[in-house]
């Protein structure tokens, strides 16, 4: 595994344009309060003193270009045309979604030169909302494992700890978003790749409904439901304003939600008194937890009973090694069935990790009776998910089962000395909820005993996304742990 040497940290005191939340920003921008030149030269200057310590952004474009971009933005805006929320800002698209005339190598040897031809559903959505594309955000090889490292561009490393993983795999995206290289941030998740990374760099990160964001275009429309794109940023109230970019309906992908977007544009008050919060915990010890896990969420909880929520411990009833069994046979299906032709072709498989053997082998080792049945089992899940939902209106849950680790490491093999036995097992906190479609959103919770950041999965019913954004902009103004501690280390 490659992994860079960060240099020393630059000195200098943190610019207030990349300072600003994204929702302030865009204001900024729209009123002509800060012109998006400014904004552009801001974020470039940043970016240069702070990436090279992370390698968060990568496959940047030319400095000139870009700022020629932003006067073009400029100009719209002095003719009075507003092209939308993104207007002017800075994005990087994660490295697995398409970008017109960009590389996107999906952190793979095998498409490190593939320049895409079109752009993706929601990166058309994005660039019709005024968004400029500085470069990619970096990912593990094609997005496997929650841990951001590959053989084409190296390892993103944790703001708050230089040793450490930032997670994954939308790792550069909660990287760059710690750090302030951007603005806002899209990822896409399967087995927790807005959550674990939002977790490990003290940012929110939203796996949205089923549907909600459509996927694509892509020609699995019926079978690639369980990885979703959606919004990362800095605050709840910046999530939620990139969901309304990036949400609503498109005939090309058939199961999307046909709601308005324009709803996550709103203010995200509520009275959350009576609002009940079931408490999974460890799953009355089924999953392994890191000591200080429990913890720190627990004292989170506390912030939400603050503001009128009740408590309680919440035991789900649904055996979890059952769920781990129907999770593994759709992640062998989707993953293995999307790369089977890159592991059969022996020029291919030279190149890829071999998580990625590992899951098309899997494939291959499934009948088709098998598949039926673990569609079945997951609708059984999804039944008992609704029914959880008459007990409680949210759940909440941790969003990994360790700290960020040795960035040096592939993955983690062991939590509290139960040995983990698949690459992603060690996040198995995450997978009934992409199982179950629900809206999960991950909050920072705050700092273990060796500065490390961790977060706390609050979930809702399926289609309850906004209900969950209300839940999170509540516990953000009880506890703001992104604006209390930044990673000053990086330019002080």
């Amino acid at each position: 595994m490659q992994h860079r040497t960060p240099p020393t940290a630059p000195l200098g005191r943190l610019n207030d344009i990349v300072a600003m939340p994204a929702h302030a920003l865009s204001d900024a921008i729209r009123q002509r309060r800060v012109s998006c030149r400014e904004v552009m030269s801001a974020y470039l200057q940043h970016i240069d003193a702070v990436n090279p310590q992370l390698n968060a952004i990568v496959a940047r474009r030319d400095a000139d270009e870009l700022l020629r971009e932003a006067d073009e933005r400029d100009a719209q805006l002095a003719a009075g045309q507003w092209l939308g929320w993104l207007h002017g800002l800075p994005q990087a698209p994660k490295d697995l979604t398409a970008v017109r005339g960009m590389v996107t190598s999906m952190g793979s040897l095998v498409y490190k030169d593939h320049v895409s031809p079109h752009d993706s559903i929601l990166v058309e959505r994005m660039r019709a909302a005024g968004a400029i594309f500085i470069g990619r955000s970096n990912v593990p090889e094609f997005g496997l494992g929650s841990h951001t490292y590959n053989q084409v561009y190296g390892t993103t490393l944790n703001p708050y700890d230089r040793s450490r993983t930032a997670g994954g795999s939308s790792g550069g995206a909660a990287a760059a978003l710690a750090a302030r290289l951007l603005p806002v941030a899209d990822g896409s998740d399967f087995g927790g790749s807005l959550r674990n990374p939002a977790a490990f760099c003290n940012v929110y990160g939203m796996r949205p409904s089923a549907g909600r964001v459509p996927y694509g275009p892509s020609n699995e429309v019926f079978l690639k439901q369980l990885s979703y794109e959606g919004p990362m940023g800095r605050t709840p109230r910046d999530v939620a304003r990139m969901l309304s970019v990036m949400a609503g309906p498109d005939a090309r992908v058939p199961l999307s939600l046909g709601d308005d977007p324009a709803v996550f544009a709103q203010p995200l008050d509520a009275d959350l008194r009576g609002t009940r919060i079931g408490w999974l915990g460890d799953w009355n010890g089924y999953l392994p937890m890191e000591p200080g896990i429990l913890g720190l969420c627990e004292q989170a909880l506390s912030g939400l009973q603050a503001v009128g929520c009740e408590v309680d411990a919440y035991r789900v009833p649904f055996d979890p090694a059952r769920l781990w069994r129907i999770w593994l046979a759709h992640r062998h299906l989707m993953v293995g069935g999307q790369f089977h032709g890159l592991v059969r072709d022996p020029e291919t498989r030279k190149l890829v990790k071999p998580a990625l053997i590992w899951e098309v082998e899997g494939l291959d080792g499934m009948t088709a009776h098998q598949v039926f049945q673990a569609t079945e089992e997951r609708s059984a899940w999804y039944q008992t998910v609704l029914a959880m939902f008459q007990d409680v209106d949210f759940l909440a849950v941790p969003t990994a089962q360790v700290f960020p680790f040795d960035a040096q490491l592939d993955w983690p093999k062991e939590i509290a000395g139960r040995s983990m036995d698949t690459y992603h097992r060690w996040m198995e906190t995450v997978t009934p909820w992409t199982l179950a479609g629900c809206p999960v959103i991950s909050v920072p919770v705050g700092f273990g005993a060796a500065g490390l950041p961790m977060g706390m999965q609050l979930i809702g019913p399926p289609r309850g996304d906004l209900a969950v954004l209300r839940l999170a902009h509540a516990y953000e103004q009880v506890r703001d742990w992104v604006g209390e501690r930044s990673p000053q280390g990086l330019w002080e």
